[in-house]
């Protein structure tokens, strides 16, 4: 799930383009103060790495990421600052690209990362790929 597509226009800017792969799509949010991406996996995972592209002017100063085991309220992970770029972005673990863009391995059903304090004037977020790696426990 997401907080918002531009416009709504879902196919055009809808939240499966993060995960298709294409340097052509992405999910585009439509403004507001906070934005955010919710993940529901179908079976218990250990995180052990967050690859997420912005575009550029479009990014977010501030993300909070929070998770939990299904029946479980979410909580805090950790707070992370990720560069305002096209760059590919990566966190937890030892190879972050983005000073401050790093966690702990996390075990969980649901992950919740909240974009908040936006690069761009109206508060829109646009990420090209969003990648969660780990594995299944």
């Amino acid at each position: 799930r997401v907080s918002s597509v531009l416009n709504r226009d879902v196919k055009q800017f809808g939240k499966k383009n993060m995960f298709d792969a294409s340097e052509e799509t992405c999910w585009n949010s439509d403004q507001g103060p906070v934005q955010w991406v919710a993940l529901d996996f179908p079976r218990t995972v250990k995180v052990s790495r967050l690859h997420v592209q912005f575009q550029g002017g479009f990014s977010s100063r501030l993300c909070t990421l929070e998770g939990c085991r299904t029946g479980e309220e979410l909580a805090k992970i950790s707070k992370l600052y990720p560069e305002d770029s096209n760059a590919l972005q990566i966190s937890f673990g030892t190879n972050s690209l983005a000073q401050g863009f790093q966690v702990q391995e996390t075990v969980l059903d649901k992950l919740k990362i909240t974009f908040e304090n936006g690069t761009d004037f109206f508060g829109r977020i646009v990420i090209y790929h969003l990648r969660v790696l780990g594995e299944r426990l």
